[in-house]
């Protein structure tokens, strides 16, 4: 009898705090599940409080959205979207990974008052650069072009900061003993930056390129400002096309079309989500 009441005692906290574990996810997770459900509904639906589950699922909601602008399909918009987000994801590990090793493994002067510069800009909102950067790039007539949003991720500009720190405290982790016996075997900083230290940041890297992909396939506003033309739109430019002042809103389309564009983002999380909480929880740890 005793055991089986000390078993009860220890089952009910748990039982309470996976219930509200539930509770809270359905919570968060409600908005995408209504926009799965809404996109195979017709308007009327939608907006009906108490239509929750369609009455006739409306597939083809999916393929009158893909097809949705003239002469122009969502698989040139997607090619377009994954065009961009490898070109910034390629560049900001290169990038952050070349700037984070110096701070990280060498002694040189001014090294404190430069990371301290560059984690003083994150503390810049992104606003105030908006005109600058503009004004720059009309003048190198980078205008209705993918320049603006792929080149500054060369340079560390595109979650620069933040990608640099995160491989800074993650390369600071790494055992300075080994850069000791690379420098006995006649290795130079470059061959122990390439051999050595790249190998063992693959946690940080993933992490780098996960944030890296998701913030620029979401990204909306820098899209606006520098690409026009129909032809060069991103999955997120395209989405706004449903909403035309002029006629009625297809609310069923844009939600399929919505539902199909966060995918991307969700299967690469899922893929390496190992190496995501591997490297957000081991960074900074020696």
């Amino acid at each position: 009898m005793k055991t089986n009441k000390v078993k009860g005692k220890k089952i009910l906290p748990k039982v309470i705090k996976h219930t509200l574990l539930v509770i809270l996810a359905i919570g968060m997770l409600y908005p995408v599940i209504w926009m799965v459900l809404s996109s195979f509904q017709n308007n009327i639906e939608i907006f009906d409080i108490k239509a929750v589950f369609p009455s006739k699922w409306l597939f083809e909601n999916y393929r009158n959205g893909w097809f949705s602008v003239p002469r122009h399909s969502f698989m040139e918009f997607y090619r377009n979207s994954f065009l961009i987000s490898s070109l910034i994801v390629i560049g900001t590990v290169i990038s952050a990974s070349l700037t984070a090793y110096p701070f990280a493994r060498l002694r040189f002067p001014g090294k404190g008052l430069l990371f301290s510069l560059i984690i003083a800009t994150l503390l810049l909102p992104g606003q105030i650069l908006l005109i600058p950067r503009y004004l720059l790039f009309m003048r190198l007539h980078w205008g209705n072009s993918y320049l603006p949003l792929t080149v500054p991720a060369f340079f560390a500009q595109v979650s620069g900061a933040f990608s640099i720190y995160l491989m800074i405290q993650f390369m600071r982790g790494i055992p300075k003993e080994l850069d000791e016996a690379a420098l006995v075997d006649g290795c130079s900083y470059f061959r122990q930056f390439f051999r050595i230290i790249m190998p063992n940041c693959k946690p940080a890297i993933f992490t780098i390129g996960i944030f890296s992909f998701i913030w620029s396939w979401d990204d909306f506003l820098n899209q606006l400002i520098y690409i026009n033309g129909i032809e060069k739109l991103t999955v997120s430019l395209a989405l706004r096309t449903f909403s035309d002042n002029s006629a009625v809103v297809p609310w069923g389309q844009m939600f399929a079309m919505s539902v199909l564009s966060i995918l991307p983002c969700a299967i690469i999380f899922a893929c390496a989500q190992k190496y995501f909480v591997e490297g957000i929880v081991t960074t900074g740890l020696k």
